[in-house]
């Protein structure tokens, strides 16, 4: 799917992919649950690291709401499992090295990086409702108040 077809209103493309924590984890057998799924760059670096902590913060007011909080990005699981201990992330991170979810979501661009062309994730976080449905979808996210938004937009669903 491109980046124009995957936006508010319509059924979140299905997968799985392994995870700290749970093993494995497909977005359907969480049917029933707000999903707040929200995709980065790569472990270990500022943004990633401050997006990742006040995740991490709020988490007890996101599952107070039945919110279940996913992080993906192309880093591998043993990558993930390092930076989610190191950071003490209470919910999993999903490795996609081989970028079918992130191009499911459309969230891979082409960036420039010291004068080269790269392709990487475009920070994109996408709220998913009970029924599989995106109710919200954010791309070229900046980190600094954008945590916070995104509970506001899932009491906004439970309420």
């Amino acid at each position: 799917m491109s980046e124009e077809s995957v936006t508010e209103s319509i059924k979140a493309p299905d997968f799985e992919l392994e995870a700290t924590r749970d093993g494995k984890i497909r977005l359907s057998d969480l049917g029933g649950k707000t999903v707040v799924l929200y995709f980065y760059p790569r472990d270990n670096t500022p943004g990633c690291t401050q997006e990742g902590q006040e995740f991490r913060d709020l988490y007890p007011r996101f599952r107070e709401l039945g919110v279940e909080v996913l992080g993906v990005s192309r880093d591998t699981l043993a990558s993930h499992e390092k930076f989610a201990a190191k950071q003490e992330f209470p919910f999993p991170l999903l490795a996609d090295p081989e970028e079918e979810v992130c191009n499911a979501y459309g969230v891979l661009k082409e960036k420039n990086m010291y004068g080269k062309k790269v392709w990487g994730i475009e920070r994109s976080t996408f709220v998913i409702d009970a029924e599989g449905v995106i109710r919200h979808a954010h791309r070229k996210v900046k980190v600094d108040g954008h945590v916070e938004q995104v509970l506001e937009e899932v009491k906004g669903l439970a309420g």
